[in-house]
């Protein structure tokens, strides 16, 4: 049974006998076998071959002669079966029954490319059969190549792409640098001769201070070419000792191996020199960028073991120079203010989360009067954190890590939900107490908090008008419009504001005049020594003449003698809070009612005003 692809393939005959020619044409035309291709010697096959050259696989079988004359029967073979570097046509060789086969000859033949000898047919059934063998071997020859092919282009693509990738796993696919990986092997080698060989080196922390600004502007493309020209720049400035990675987005670290301090920081500083000098174009736009380098050094008496360590000391010492101003160099030391504060705040950050987990928060209330009748008006709600002494902990303590740390946003939603339920377990004797609380300077730039406050006085069903929260004017003024947005959203619940600590920035006061609170708290800074400095009495009766010209209410913290009370009631401020009138404690003031007169007659406390 003939295939499609055996009936498109060509049969080449190549016989000088007129009538045998003819004859075969005849049986392999029955057959079904249409295209034939005819040469009576050894000369025409060549010609009648050559348009074929280039796809001599069309050729599905040779029929030659065993007698053609003037042929080397051998050579001959040899050549058909070489075509364009092809060797699997089959060839049948065709001999009359007085043809005298030379058996040596053939078996050279055979092993050329397997031909193989028959006598001419007298019948289709004698001939038929070894042509379609011929047709199924050069088929399976075919694709045996083709897998053969496949298999070495495949296993080519398989090398190539194992190559990438292994290159790819040490370095920086854009720069062409080494990556983090590959600089974390060379420092395990650098570790390894300076614990054993006291061979001293440097590793370079190079932060892009302006990157942010052109890839945001000009768009990620550009900022790629960016990081490859300093790439280049850098590797341009350092020898090749150096080894140089792509750590980061904008950041690259450099390992300088058998140098110490003095010249390491000449060469960090060589490269800041650099980088600052370099004018980065983007089509008409030109940028100056600057790099922050900081510094770390390996030395034995350092005793580091990992290369994590030593690249966190330079990241570290990376920090320093940005926030010293960005554009320098900054060498790492162990003793530096801003490490010790990064490892407390390490050391806080699980107590934090243990408490916010167990609930290992108290509020205190403070109380705030007011001065014209001696009234408690509301208390102030103070937070504290139970230590693990079962000691209740000042929020300076905790506060400022809960705020560097990320996690001051638990600690809003903790305070506010307790509060109010607080104030929703209060008997029905003290239903008209109310509460500031405090918030820290992130509590409004997110949405998080006021769905909460929405919720929590829906489920309680306490009266808004009895919350008061309290926001630093820092804060207020830092991101003024999200700030003002969400205050005004909070008081359109019926809640109210007070802008606590303020005055501490009088280049503020442009914002007080439209921003929606009800209080001014101002800074115990200008109340401690308010009776004996006369700068603080000018600027603290500026302050309250201020809030009584914008419709606020004035209130004075730190009061903590009768001087300083006496003092602010002639400025006519309407609220005072402090220690003379009460200390944050667990519960409320069981009177409410605070006798300002008896506090004015005390004697003046000359040693509780120095100490305050």
């Amino acid at each position: 049974m003939k295939s499609s692809r055996q009936k498109e393939q060509h049969i080449v005959i190549i016989e000088h006998d007129e009538g045998r020619l003819s004859s075969l044409q005849n049986i392999l035309s029955a057959s079904g076998y249409r295209h034939l291709i005819c040469a009576s010697s050894q000369e025409r096959v060549f010609e009648v071959i050559r348009p074929f050259q280039g796809r001599i696989d069309e050729i599905g079988v040779f029929l030659l002669a065993y007698d053609l004359p003037q042929s080397d029967t051998l050579k001959l073979s040899q050549m058909l079966s070489t075509l364009d570097g092809h060797d699997a046509i089959p060839l049948i060789f065709l001999a009359s029954s007085a043809t005298i086969i030379d058996e040596a000859l053939m078996a050279k033949c055979h092993a050329a490319n397997a031909a193989t000898i028959v006598k001419y047919p007298s019948q289709v059934n004698d001939f038929l059969p070894l042509v379609e063998l011929a047709f199924a071997l050069k088929c399976e020859r075919d694709e045996r190549i083709v897998n053969e092919e496949k298999l070495v282009r495949e296993l080519s693509e398989r090398r190539i792409m194992e190559a990438r990738l292994q290159y790819l796993v040490a370095h920086d696919e854009l720069t062409g640098l080494s990556n983090r990986s590959g600089l974390e092997k060379a420092l395990d080698f650098a570790i390894l001769r300076c614990n054993n060989f006291k061979q001293h080196g440097a590793l370079l922390d190079i932060d892009l201070d302006q990157f942010k600004v052109v890839n945001d502007v000009e768009g990620h493309e550009v900022g790629d070419r960016l990081l490859v020209e300093i790439a280049v720049l850098i590797r341009t400035t350092l020898d090749n000792k150096a080894f140089i990675a792509r750590v980061g987005s904008n950041l690259f670290q450099v390992f300088i191996s058998k140098i110490l301090k003095a010249k390491a920081l000449l060469i960090a500083e060589k490269i800041r020199l650099i980088i600052d000098e370099f004018d980065f174009k983007s089509g008409e736009n030109v940028y100056n960028i600057s790099a922050s380098i900081g510094v770390a050094i390996l030395e034995p008496l350092e005793g580091i073991k990992r290369p994590s360590e030593l690249m966190s000391r330079a990241n570290h010492a990376c920090y320093s120079a940005k926030t010293l101003g960005r554009n320098r160099v900054s060498l790492f030391e162990s003793d530096n203010d801003e490490l010790v504060s990064l490892r407390d705040d390490a050391k806080w950050v699980p107590k934090i989360r243990y408490a916010l987990s167990e609930d290992l928060f108290k509020l205190v209330f403070q109380p705030v009067v007011k001065l014209s009748s001696g009234r408690v008006s509301h208390y102030e709600t103070l937070l504290r954190m139970i230590d693990e002494t079962g000691e209740l902990l000042g929020p300076v303590e905790f506060i400022p890590v809960a705020e560097r740390m990320g996690l001051i946003h638990h600690i809003d939603l903790w305070v506010v939900s307790h509060t109010i339920d607080y104030i929703a377990a209060l008997p029905k004797t003290q239903e008209n107490i109310c509460f500031t609380v405090n918030l820290s300077s992130h509590a409004l730039q997110g949405d998080y908090l006021l769905p909460v406050i929405k919720k929590k006085l829906e489920s309680t069903w306490i009266s808004p008008s009895r919350l008061t929260f309290e926001i630093t004017e820092t804060a207020a003024v830092s991101n003024f419009s999200k700030t003002r947005e969400m205050v005004s959203k909070i008081r359109a619940l019926g809640c109210r504001f007070a802008l606590d600590d303020f005055g501490a920035g009088f280049s503020s006061f442009n914002y007080i005049k439209n921003f929606p609170v009800d209080y001014l708290k101002i800074d115990g800074q200008f109340i401690s020594n308010l009776a004996v400095d006369h700068s603080d009495q000018v600027l603290v009766r500026s302050m309250v003449e201020v809030a009584h010209s914008l419709g606020k209410k004035a209130i004075a913290e730190y009061v903590s003698n009768a001087e300083i009370l006496r003092v602010l009631k002639e400025m006519g401020v309407d609220y005072v809070q402090g220690y003379l009138l009460g200390k944050p404690e667990l519960e409320l003031l069981e009177d409410q009612h605070i006798s300002i007169d008896q506090l004015l007659d005390k004697e003046l406390d000359i040693k509780n005003l120095i100490t305050q």
